[in-house]
């Protein structure tokens, strides 16, 4: 296909390549030259400000992706099709599907002033997608569907790709053991802590799992490794190995035997990809640091990541990945609301919008995390199963991405947790039949 535009812009190229690869098996061609666009005979998309002939497909442009500064748009949400679209023009689509599509893909809200959350992220309240009635559908998937019928309808011979529903389960690693590895201090300070406020039953578990004579309610390792196999999938790992146990940074030392023996363990049968400390946030040193940690127990080159609580700040986060090894990213969600932070079940390349170009980090958004459902919106089991197959039927009908977040505290014994595991265990054997 070939596109007209008056001017061709790094943000219009990123937009396009981002369509291409979503729509066609072939890129999008563009060009300024109106002769050459109006001669050409094959399909054709006209992306400006005013009409050429009825033989191509107008978009009327809006201005969004010309301009080279960051600024507040004017959004004002309009009823498509039963869904929500913004920047509304004529044409022969009702709006400038590729502005809002980079609008919301590179999170170009985040760049604008806010009210940062108690944790210093971005709050999901402050969203579009959530002012708007959005934040739980892939949106841009379901304008792409929408997108592609009505280009069907022009040019019936135009051929497009036919993706199918992908599933990546993965895990973040942050307390890989509840009492075990943890060292006599902190041990003796749970006990205590457990005595004064009366948890008698965490006691006894506790001496327990010390003396080796029950599991660690953490534990729930091997049970993961079985339903993977079952269900036939592969799995990412996301370990925390802060040397520094301190504020939101809990884990057990890389020094440990413990989780230098997990680590090398996952290595052989999964995807290990580092689980940035809440430290490193603030140290782009330590970072590096914790990463070359994870390379050398895990003897590979960690190439994926995922920020501990979530912690993302844009444009400062990616950009000092962009300085290591890692080359796609999982950390494109909320931690304060499941959904779909950049309304796309898709991965897809980040566009610096400081820097104005697109990089190589590729994102791979989440819209489940077990921690939102119970923490935040205080989710029964059965709730988060149902949260979870909502999901699951919105993205399986647009043929996209899941990807969705668990911690091994949530599927292992501890009672706090009870009926979780069941709930996962459920959705991914009984209620989901995997095409992998």
């Amino acid at each position: 296909m070939l596109l007209y535009t008056e001017y061709i812009t790094p943000r219009l190229s990123y937009v396009l390549n981002f369509i291409s690869k979503e729509l066609f098996d072939a890129p999008v061609v563009t060009t300024t030259n109106k002769e050459e666009f109006i001669e050409y005979g094959l399909p054709k998309l006209n992306y400006s400000t005013f009409e050429l002939s009825e033989e191509d497909f107008f978009i009327q442009s809006t201005s969004l992706l010309f301009q080279k500064s960051i600024s507040v748009q004017e959004i004002e949400c309009f009823e498509f099709n039963y869904n929500k679209a913004f920047f509304q023009t004529n044409g022969d689509f009702p709006f400038d599907i590729f502005a809002a599509t980079f609008y919301l893909i590179s999170r170009y809200e985040e760049y604008l002033p806010h009210q940062k959350d108690g944790y210093g992220r971005y709050p999901h309240t402050a969203s579009l997608a959530f002012r708007e009635g959005f934040l739980r559908i892939p949106l841009i998937n379901i304008w792409l569907q929408e997108f592609r019928k009505a280009l069907q309808k022009k040019f019936p011979s135009l051929l497009f790709r036919h993706p199918s529903f992908k599933f990546i389960p993965t895990y973040d690693i942050d307390i890989a053991y509840s009492y075990l590895h943890k060292g006599w201090k902190r041990n003796t300070g749970g006990l205590m802590k457990s005595m004064v406020n009366g948890k008698w039953s965490s006691v006894k578990d506790r001496v327990q799992v010390l003396l080796r004579k029950k599991k660690d309610p953490f534990d729930a390792y091997e049970w993961l490794d079985s339903l993977h196999l079952y269900c036939r999938l592969r799995a990412y790992y996301f370990f925390l190995v802060a040397r520094e146990q301190k504020s939101y940074d809990k884990n057990i030392s890389p020094d440990k035997q413990a989780l230098q023996n997990l680590v090398q363990y996952h290595a052989k049968g999964y995807t290990v990809g580092i689980h940035p400390s809440w430290q490193s946030g603030d140290d782009e040193i330590l970072l590096k640091e914790e990463i070359e940690i994870l390379e050398y127990l895990s003897d590979k080159e960690i190439l994926h990541s995922r920020q501990h609580y979530i912690r993302l700040q844009l444009p400062v986060t990616y950009q000092r990945l962009l300085k290591t090894s890692v080359e796609k990213d999982f950390s494109m969600g909320y931690g304060s609301a499941n959904g779909f932070r950049a309304s796309v079940a898709s991965s897809y390349f980040w566009y610096d919008l400081e820097l104005e170009q697109e990089t190589r980090l590729m994102l791979f958004p989440f819209c489940f995390m077990d921690a939102n459902s119970f923490y935040e919106d205080k989710c029964s089991p059965n709730q988060a199963l149902s949260e979870l197959m909502h999901y699951y039927h919105a993205i399986k009908k647009v043929n996209g991405l899941m990807v969705t977040i668990w911690h091994n505290n949530f599927l292992g014994s501890d009672p706090q947790f009870a009926g979780w595991k069941e709930v996962y265990e459920v959705f991914l054997k009984e209620e989901i039949y995997w095409d992998m």
